[in-house]
């Protein structure tokens, strides 16, 4: 309710109820005043009814809940009427990153120190989480170079969301992304690779004309195509300054080799080749 209606309401209350001259002062404390949810004639004037208010300290004030909302409670409403806010503890250090090769989480809590009460603010979120990369991928590389990365063009990553809801009830995982790091939206990330062969039926194949030799491409790293078993990341995300293998999925006969240009990150999406329509993705 508006505060112009809420002054409105409180004149007609004063003057058929006649609210007594204890009520001025102010305080709800006071006036003995405490209403729950939404009530103008829980109100306390400050001024007689017929003084002319020339101070905006003499505006009448109020006890009901729904002063904290509108910001007209009287100062002593919250002590009053027992109304407690919410209070947490400072934010706690990140913990570490929860992979040792490629892009991954961090995280950093909080609790609740005092629960709210009596209508008071609510407590904020708990947890803050934070992209972070590793690099300490040596144990990982001979396994990663025998790989071979499995392509469909970028046209098609939009039919990998058509199920996608914001139904709780429908796709949970969707919802509670800490629950299933797998649809984690920030882990998703791009590389971009040189091609060093292709052989030539990828020039015939709808969405896959980009691979030419001596180009660079853009391959995105989606959530639906990480993989647990490779600490999250894309199969065939390839290894630095080393030469690994690729296959257009659905045309056979289009494969070839390249070489990863630079380190995987999200950041790396901003990447010109990733902007066009002929990037590719990771399956």
């Amino acid at each position: 309710m508006p505060v112009f209606q809420r002054l409105v309401i409180v004149f007609f209350v004063a003057v058929f109820f006649n609210i007594p001259d204890r009520v001025l002062s102010g305080s709800c404390r006071e006036a003995n005043l405490c209403c729950p949810g939404r009530d103008s004639s829980c109100v306390v004037q400050k001024a007689p009814l017929n003084a002319i208010i020339e101070d905006l300290n003499d505006k009448p004030c109020y006890c009901d809940h729904a002063c904290l909302k509108l910001g007209d409670c009287c100062g002593d409403f919250k002590e009053a009427c027992g109304v407690v806010d919410c209070e947490v503890t400072p934010w706690g250090p990140w913990s570490s990153c929860d992979t040792d090769c490629g892009p991954g989480t961090m995280t950093r809590t909080r609790s609740v120190r005092t629960q709210p009460r009596n209508g008071g603010r609510h407590c904020p979120s708990l947890q803050q989480r934070r992209g972070c990369h590793q690099f300490d991928c040596h144990h990982h590389q001979d396994a990663a170079i025998k790989e071979v990365a499995m392509l469909l063009p970028g046209s098609l990553s939009e039919i990998r969301r058509i199920n996608d809801t914001s139904d709780i009830r429908k796709n949970l995982r969707l919802n509670h992304p800490e629950e299933d790091p797998k649809h984690d939206p920030q882990r998703k990330y791009c590389v971009e690779f040189e091609v060093l062969k292709a052989s030539k039926a990828c020039k015939k194949e709808n969405g896959f004309q980009s691979l030419k030799e001596g180009e660079r491409v853009c391959v995105k790293c989606e959530s639906e195509a990480l993989r647990k078993n490779l600490d999250w990341r894309c199969q065939g995300h390839g290894v630095e300054g080393r030469v690994t293998r690729w296959i257009a999925m659905g045309a056979p006969y289009c494969h070839g080799k390249w070489i990863r240009a630079e380190m995987p990150t999200s950041d790396s999406c901003a990447a010109k080749t990733c902007q066009d329509n002929n990037y590719l993705i990771f399956i």
